[in-house]
């Protein structure tokens, strides 16, 4: 499986309340309509804390999504499919920044 990652950010005309409303209930549903698509999770920030030792980001997150698919051609297919650019497009009414990785998990602790 490859897992991809998106960092968020709202757009400012979002309160942190609508931005996770709209993400949830909009945007996740047309999640759902992208083919290829093995798991999507949202995690909505609820807070942030900051560790004593180490400065803080600069960067406002509002939200990390994260994606998996089989394998990265399937990846490729469902993120050029209709349905993707229409999960896309709605991103752009309520996102203000977005930066995508793709990531090598390793669990430490769990299954």
């Amino acid at each position: 499986m490859i897992k991809r990652v998106s960092i968020l950010t709202r757009k400012p005309s979002f309160t942190p309340e609508a931005f996770a409303k709209h993400w949830l209930e909009i945007h996740g549903p047309l999640a759902r309509k992208v083919p290829g698509i093995r798991r999507y999770v949202q995690n909505h920030i609820t807070e942030a804390t900051r560790h004593p030792d180490l400065p803080p980001s600069a960067q406002q997150i509002d939200g990390v999504v994260e994606m998996w698919f089989d394998d990265r051609e399937t990846m490729e297919k469902a993120l050029g499919s209709p349905e993707a650019r229409a999960m896309f497009d709605d991103g752009t009414l309520f996102i203000e920044t977005v930066t995508s990785f793709m990531v090598d998990p390793k669990v430490v602790i769990g299954d």
